[in-house]
């Protein structure tokens, strides 16, 4: 169990995961994602370009996804050096490192898994990238390497996702707000064809996973004294 004690709010109980619920998380990450490649991906992007060409009004909705990305790494440096000088967390200090690291893992998920899959962007904004809108290309192209060819997993709605995951678990009671922090995420980054619908998709179910992952195993570890 961590050290400090259980503050209201804060569940410190482990996630419990059915082989059922799991099995059937797999399938249906499987079935929405291909279901969207194959007939949504494209329409829906085509209609967001032509509907709000790219508008600012939802840029702060994907920058949400921001966030944790760029805090998860110095978070974790700031507990470790506060750890060093005598800080000892409690619950709600434990639920924020946890969501750190659980971040950082997602980070490195993401990474092989747009490096592997290396699927084309909607719109061609860094390096003068193939894309969709602008040239028409869409597809997979595995392992191509390169900023034009990541787009798949979304890494913002990943990140988001995995503090999600977490606080799932930890803050049950606000359920619908870490819900409602993907669904905003995921909305502005489709809004403004940063990504495919699909994209927003697997990067929502892997940074859940990953953070329920996380969650899970510290709530099983045992400190031990020195």
């Amino acid at each position: 169990m961590m050290p400090g004690s259980a503050r209201a709010g804060v569940s410190l109980a482990p996630p419990r995961f059915s082989l059922g619920a799991i099995t059937g998380a797999v399938v249906s990450c499987a079935a929405l994602v291909g279901l969207s490649i194959a007939f949504v991906d494209r329409p829906v992007a085509l209609l967001m370009h032509g509907t709000f060409h790219r508008s600012y009004w939802f840029a702060p909705l994907a920058g949400i996804g921001q966030i944790p990305l760029s805090l998860a790494g110095p978070a974790l440096i700031v507990a470790s050096i506060a750890a060093w000088r005598g800080w000892r967390p409690g619950s709600r200090g434990w639920s924020i490192i946890v969501c750190a690291i659980a971040v950082v893992v997602t980070i490195n998920m993401k990474d092989a898994l747009k490096g592997a899959f290396g699927r084309t962007w909607p719109e061609t904004w860094v390096q003068n990238n193939p894309s969709f809108i602008r040239n028409g290309v869409y597809g997979f192209w595995p392992f191509h390497g390169g900023e034009g060819w990541a787009s798949f997993p979304s890494g913002h709605t990943a990140a988001i996702a995995a503090v999600a995951g977490v606080l799932w678990w930890r803050i049950p009671e606000w359920r619908l707000l870490w819900a409602l922090l993907v669904v905003l995420t995921a909305s502005g980054l489709v809004i403004d064809t940063y990504h495919f619908l699909g994209d927003v998709i697997a990067g929502a179910y892997l940074g859940f996973a990953c953070g329920s992952a996380i969650a899970l195993l510290t709530s099983v570890i045992r400190f031990e004294p020195a």
